[in-house]
């Protein structure tokens, strides 16, 4: 299988990449939830996390060490983190503790009902890639999707068909239909 994050040589990132990467246009709460996540995966360190982000979001976003370190004191002092024992001289590592892997669950339950709520409304932070690599065709179908819905409202709030919204309503139904039987399957299956 082709590694789509070759470790020599990335491509530079296009100019609204690099603009984007150098803004303070990250969500909030973004870096806590996902440095919570990259420890929940493994212990790392903190260049190993802000270099894991870097690759995760294509180069897109790379957190500075005054955000990130601050935090992982921060972790720490509230017991959701605990040093792993040194494998290498002087690099320290993180891991979550049962506290920090409670904390991240509750995280996880709130961003699920967040976007739950929202759904649709709520467009995923451009960029930003937190899944295993083999789900990346997924991933692109699915922005496909999202961005073909909003052309299409946005084609209908200039010119409205009936037609039109009512053939596109029962094609994202049956979509969702069987979107939704997919998930369940693959529930049942993880149980």
């Amino acid at each position: 299988m082709h590694d789509p994050y070759p470790p020599q040589h990335p491509p530079p990132p296009p100019p609204l990449d690099h603009w984007m990467r150098h803004m303070a246009a990250v969500p909030k709460g973004f870096l806590r939830y996902y440095v919570l996540r990259l420890l929940s995966e493994k212990p790392m360190s903190g260049s190993e996390i802000i270099s894991e982000i870097e690759r995760r979001t294509d180069r897109r976003w790379k957190p500075s060490s005054g955000s990130l370190y601050p935090l992982l004191a921060w972790l720490h002092d509230k017991r959701y983190t605990k040093e792993v024992p040194e494998q290498e001289a002087g690099i320290k590592r993180y891991t979550l503790t049962d506290q920090g892997k409670a904390f991240f669950q509750e995280y996880v339950k709130r961003k699920e009902k967040l976007r739950r709520r929202f759904g649709f409304l709520m467009p995923p932070f451009p960029g930003f890639n937190f899944h295993p690599k083999e789900a990346r065709e997924l991933i692109e179908a699915i922005e496909n999707l999202r961005i073909a819905g909003w052309n299409l409202l946005d084609s209908l709030r200039e010119k409205y068909s009936e037609e039109s919204a009512t053939e596109a309503k029962e094609v994202i139904e049956k979509a969702t239909e069987k979107l939704n039987e997919i998930e369940k399957k693959s529930r049942e299956t993880d149980e």
